[in-house]
């Protein structure tokens, strides 16, 4: 079971990501610690495209990776860059509510339609590459999937910190995700 932790003071950001990047990010954002630059990128973010999303961070302090879903997959080399090259050792995902890709089976009439009167394609071309696009990249929930791809992160890159996070579109917030147990009862 995951539990959602809000971030409403310093105090709330959780031991292990206190006075580290992601706390950073956290009081950045949620907090409105004063941004300015920083002198090197210190995390890779890897988020949606939505447009409804806009980190509150300081120019020059992470790399930025946005895909559908914030899906890593195929993204391995730019990520495998940022860290052997930018010399970053975290990665945040960050989720999001009310992700198209929780709904885009639903889609397939519309996203046919759409590459093929504003892409030029052919139909089977558009219905061929729906059909094989959506058992890769669409998700059942935000929270499952943004966990089981940092998960997936952390197998490949052992000695990266790669940390799931939930920005709620509702509120603009970010929020930490962690590993609950039940209680009594």
């Amino acid at each position: 079971m995951t539990r959602i932790v809000p971030v409403d003071d310093r105090s709330d950001i959780l031991p292990e990501y206190r006075d580290t990047p992601v706390g950073l990010l956290l009081e950045y954002h949620n907090l409105g610690r004063s941004v300015g630059s920083a002198a090197a990128p210190q995390l890779l973010i890897g988020m949606c495209m939505d447009s409804r999303k806009m980190l509150r961070m300081p120019s020059d302090f992470a790399f930025v990776l946005r895909t559908a879903g914030a899906n890593m997959r195929d993204n391995e080399f730019r990520i495998s860059y940022a860290i052997a090259i930018g010399g970053v050792r975290t990665i945040v995902l960050v989720a999001h509510t009310d992700c198209g890709m929780k709904r885009v089976a639903s889609l397939r009439d519309t996203f046919v339609a759409g590459l093929v009167e504003h892409a030029g394609w052919d139909v089977e071309r558009a219905e061929k590459l729906f059909a094989e696009g959506v058992p890769r990249f669409g998700i059942s929930d935000e929270v499952d999937f943004v966990i089981d791809e940092a998960a997936r992160l952390r197998e490949l890159y052992p000695r990266i910190t790669v940390v799931p996070l939930l920005y709620r579109v509702e509120d603009d917030r970010l929020y930490q995700l962690t590993s609950a147990e039940p209680g009594p009862g």
